[in-house]
């Protein structure tokens, strides 16, 4: 294991010069909120679908654009409304009369880092269509199955479900999430570098530092980290202790 430690760290450090420039590039817009930041990268790097929730106003979809602006890849948003169709997000299938057959015009879903912005805004068919995307990396329209890209991304955000117009997501698709961030006010020096910035006309530039290579290259590294079994071990406990508490003696 330690041979593995020796030759994976001059790997590590580097996916961390790298990581270090993406979040200098974030910096430029985002104000803080390092713990959301942080998160983000951790899910492009484990290769999980996250999902953010905060009431409007604290910076969910600018950190979400900013991120992806600092990478170099392809980059949809969708703001998911009441009277969006499912086809508006996975494409659909249009008849061509000069050619007597149909053409498959893809949706926004076919990019690299999907903001799905305001999620639970949309009624459960709508956030339903993203179940094989997120789970499978492919979507099916008519009866074709189309892959999407690879790296593929699903960030979104969505408002506390007591607010007016919200929906809660189905089950189903919460579980395809890798992580759900709540996202808190700023404190009050954060606040002030806010006011000053958002004074300003000024809009600073974000330059793509990451390409799609070296994000695989990222997962690679982190796919060859040593996991010892008594970590697997303490895992699978936690997971256990929250479906049988009785028996790990907890209320």
């Amino acid at each position: 294991m330690s041979g593995i430690a020796e030759e994976l760290a001059p790997e590590i450090e580097a996916q961390a010069l790298q990581l270090a420039k993406v979040r200098k590039e974030i910096s430029k817009v985002i104000v803080g909120q390092a713990y959301m930041v942080d998160r983000l990268l951790m899910a492009l790097i484990a290769d999980g679908h996250i999902l953010i929730e905060g009431i409007p106003g604290l910076a969910k979809t600018t950190a979400v654009k900013t991120v992806a602006d600092a990478l170099d890849t392809g980059f949809a948003r969708v703001q998911f409304t009441p009277d969006l169709l499912p086809a508006d997000l996975i494409g659909t299938e249009i008849y061509r009369p000069q050619h007597l057959d149909f053409m498959v015009k893809t949706g926004p879903i076919f990019s690299n880092l999907v903001l799905a912005d305001e999620i639970n805004r949309a009624p459960a068919k709508v956030q339903s269509a993203l179940l094989e995307a997120m789970q499978e990396r492919q979507v099916t329209i008519g009866e074709q199955t189309h892959d999407l890209p690879d790296p593929f991304l699903v960030l979104a955000t969505q408002n506390p479900i007591e607010q007016e117009g919200t929906y809660p997501l189905p089950e189903a698709q919460v579980d395809r999430f890798m992580l759900k961030l709540k996202v808190g006010y700023p404190d009050k020096e954060e606040e002030k570098e806010i006011l000053r910035r958002m004074a300003s006309r000024h809009k600073p530039e974000i330059e793509p530092v990451l390409a799609p290579e070296e994000i695989k290259k990222m997962r690679e590294v982190a796919d060859r980290v040593y996991l010892d079994p008594k970590v697997e071990d303490y895992i699978v406990d936690v997971v256990f202790a929250t479906r049988e508490p009785a028996v790990y003696k907890l209320e």
